[in-house]
């Protein structure tokens, strides 16, 4: 008789072998490979379209028509943001060390934001998303994203909280402020973040020559007017972006252990669209994509899609896609729901399954 036995693999080894598998065919395929020429442009036409809006808003001088620029300054302030977080992700070159600071240096001078804070934060979110108690994007907040949260909260914060998918999309217009104050707190307070001060300085120099600028050219009227449009629509197209792919979407309990590939596609929502999608919003509409291969590079995404897509279905892997106004009334909904303190209010398979 021999000495030992084969034994099939157990749920982890099957599990383990899946996302192998699907890895092995992107990286056939070429997708994981660098695209700095697409980067290196990208950056050039953003940072020249920035300055080009500055050159309008002196040329235009005191005239209403100032909002608009004010607008645009919104839409390449959030691609940006989109870059910085392509960099922190590492997509862009394969030393760690300039993807960081080009990274640090995007999300400082041109958008205002910390590459330290942000990419703490969102890492976390990776790791774990929509788990709760791991994933800081469903913490507690103004807005109560788990039912648990919601039924903690009582008078006015209750009565807000049972109506709060109404007020998602106003409360989005001040998440470009949120941003800017939740980037400077962060600096401020954690000493361990790395080059921590050059990042205020750069924030200071971004926002102070920001608000100098308008109110040295513009009346202050209109200064102050340019400066509302722009933080405004700043958070409504960032912070839009980033919602549709996981509000509504599956909540794991803190305690459960799901596969790395399972983890990241039930969890994630991808977005329809051609390419002013894929524009406005990074990339980020390929969601379940990029959570799977947080380095692939942007454009590659679309291109995994059918790869990806069949592999879920091969394996019974739930892949959900939905076009953005679709994504957007099923965040409305979702949080209502909470707000209402329904348990459950998305159930998950895997959690059945777990709690079975």
């Amino acid at each position: 008789m021999p000495s030992s036995t084969l034994t099939a693999p157990g749920p982890r080894e099957r599990y383990v072998s899946v996302y192998a598998d699907l890895t092995q065919q992107v990286r056939a395929a070429g997708l994981l490979n660098r695209r700095r020429g697409y980067y290196v442009a990208t950056i050039i036409a953003t940072v020249t379209a920035f300055f080009a809006v500055w050159a309008g808003v002196v040329l235009l001088g005191d005239s209403w028509w100032q909002l608009a620029l004010a607008a645009a300054l919104a839409v390449i302030s959030t691609q940006f943001g989109f870059l910085g977080h392509d960099t922190a992700h590492r997509q862009v070159f394969a030393s760690h060390t300039w993807n960081a600071w080009t990274s640090r240096v995007i999300s400082g001078l041109f958008a205002g934001l910390s590459y330290g804070w942000w990419n703490k934060k969102h890492n976390k979110h990776h790791n774990a998303p929509n788990q709760e108690g791991k994933d800081p994007d469903i913490a507690p907040g103004v807005l109560a994203f788990t039912p648990e949260v919601a039924s903690t909260r009582t008078g006015l914060a209750a009565w807000f909280t049972r109506r709060q998918g109404w007020a998602f999309f106003p409360l989005l217009t001040l998440e470009g402020i949120a941003l800017h104050v939740a980037s400077v707190q962060t600096l401020l307070q954690q000493k361990t973040i790395k080059h921590r001060w050059l990042e205020l300085a750069f924030i200071a120099l971004r926002l102070g020559a920001f608000v100098a600028v308008l109110f040295v050219l513009l009346p202050p009227g209109l200064a102050a007017a340019f400066i509302a449009v722009q933080l405004a629509v700043f958070g409504v197209l960032l912070g839009g972006s980033f919602a549709p792919n996981h509000k509504g979407m599956p909540l794991v309990p803190a305690n459960m252990k799901v596969d790395f590939l399972r983890r990241q596609v039930v969890m994630s929502r991808n977005i329809r669209g051609g390419r002013v999608t894929d524009w406005m919003m990074g990339g980020l509409n390929y969601q379940i994509e990029h959570h799977l291969f947080p380095s692939m590079p942007r454009p590659n995404l679309k291109r995994a899609q059918p790869i990806v897509r069949a592999h879920c279905a091969a394996h019974g892997v739930a892949y959900t896609e939905t076009s953005l106004l679709q994504s957007y009334g099923i965040v409305v909904r979702y949080l209502n729901r909470v707000g209402l303190k329904e348990r459950d209010p998305f159930t998950c398979p895997l959690v059945q399954r777990y709690r079975a």
